[in-house]
């Protein structure tokens, strides 16, 4: 609906591979890439919506032809399954128990590093990947060779647990960390507008001052910005006007969700019975 209505090709604030990177997550990427051919372990940290999941994407295109890249966005799983899905990523036969499947992957580590390929292995929400799973994970790849690279993405409470004086062998092990903090509003000004870019629609098709609204009301989160602005062109596309002004990112607002100041909620009614009142004692 909004392509054709706006007349172009993709859609806006769609967060995937080829979203333009920020200049503080270019940084932590340039970063990563260098530690994404040495033996290593990396934490990247952040609240839900400041941008893990941009950098995750931009991740997973680096250096293609060199660097093999796994991707495991499902941490809830027992060792068990984790270890079938690093097989499935690498193409490797997952059948058998689980020291069959660790020598399979143990010795396609070794076959790519003989092709001077390296592995890096990405886990998407570890702050919910029990911790002995995380501790199997890291004894395989103490078989594998210096060509691997764990990359841990998380919410800060990973760093909590790695903080514990009994994962002090995992937490001894890690090579760069970093977190990502709530965006500024230059940070999200320049977000809302390199997305315009992308798609070939003009920066004042949002108007200054709902660009701002958006601001306020985004917490700093990038993922906040990015709901407010499809949510505000799915209205305009409404209300027929190539141009998101207040309206459009008030009817918004204005939905249940994204309501979390209670006293601007209406109050519930009075509740009224058949039972007869009582005279107040005298």
């Amino acid at each position: 609906m909004i392509q054709n209505y706006f007349g172009i090709k993709d859609i806006p604030f769609i967060i995937n591979s080829k979203t333009t990177l920020l200049k503080h997550q270019q940084r932590h990427l340039d970063i990563l890439k260098v530690h994404a051919r040495h033996s290593g372990l990396c934490i990247l940290l952040g609240e839900p919506g400041t941008g893990k999941s941009v950098l995750k994407n931009a991740l997973t295109k680096i250096d293609p032809n060199q660097i093999i890249t796994l991707v495991i966005n499902r941490s809830l799983h027992t060792w068990h399954n984790m270890l079938r899905l690093l097989c499935q990523a690498l193409e490797v036969e997952s059948a058998g128990n689980d020291n069959k499947c660790e020598a399979a992957l143990i010795q396609e580590a070794r076959k790519l590093n003989a092709k001077g390929k390296s592995v890096m292995i990405i886990i998407d929400d570890a702050h919910l990947l029990p911790i002995e799973a995380l501790r199997k994970i890291r004894l395989l790849l103490e078989d594998f060779p210096k060509n691997h690279n764990l990359v841990l993405i998380g919410q800060p409470e990973l760093n909590t647990t790695l903080q514990l004086r009994p994962n002090n062998d995992i937490k001894n092990r890690i090579t760069y960390s970093a977190k990502l903090d709530l965006l500024r509003a230059e940070d999200l000004k320049d977000f809302i507008y390199s997305q315009l870019d992308h798609v070939g629609l003009a920066h004042h098709t949002f108007t200054e001052a709902a660009v701002n609204l958006i601001i306020r009301s985004s917490e700093g989160t990038l993922r906040t910005v990015k709901n407010i602005c499809i949510g505000a062109l799915i209205e305009a596309v409404r209300d027929q006007t190539k141009t998101v002004d207040l309206k459009q990112i008030n009817a918004v607002l204005i939905q249940p969700h994204w309501r979390q100041n209670q006293q601007h909620e209406p109050q519930p009614p009075i509740t009224q019975t058949n039972r007869a009142s009582q005279s107040p004692p005298s």
